[in-house]
């Protein structure tokens, strides 16, 4: 597919937006490359503005960290190994669903990040816009 670019990333944020639209919620959808730089932030009307950096943190997180961000929940709650990891990276680690990392030959080239509603509906909608990309992989592919 080649690197990872704003065509690219309008086509994910479109999967992403009509996945929320047809969950009938606004989101805040992020897509940064594989140094966790800004591509593209999309915000639906009336979406929270809260979103607008939750949702680039959790694409931060998931490059950072080269994983979905719902796999931190469990490992970050009091007591458990990883306790506090929110705290570091100057409060940019979130810790809940919402932000998937894109991978390209088993390596971790961006990420989406998806705020706005339920942490359910987050991830619902970071997934509409990672099936997109990996659409975008296998048609390049041939």
């Amino acid at each position: 597919m080649g690197k990872l670019n704003l065509e690219v990333a309008k086509k994910l944020i479109e999967g992403a937006e009509q996945e929320a639209k047809r969950l009938g919620i606004q989101m805040v959808i992020s897509v940064l490359d594989e140094g966790g730089n800004l591509i593209a932030v999309h915000r639906m009307d009336d979406a929270w503005l809260a979103s607008v950096e939750i949702a680039q943190n959790k694409a931060w997180t998931s490059v950072a960290l080269k994983m979905p961000t719902a796999n931190l929940a469990e490992a970050t709650v009091p007591n458990a190994e990883l306790y506090g990891l929110n705290t570091t990276n100057n409060g940019r680690i979130v810790l809940f669903g919402g932000g998937i990392p894109l991978t390209q030959d088993e390596k971790v080239v961006g990420a989406v990040g998806v705020s706005g509603s339920s942490v359910e509906h987050d991830i619902q909608v970071a997934q509409a816009a990672v099936n997109v990309f990996e659409s975008l992989k296998v048609s390049e592919g041939n």
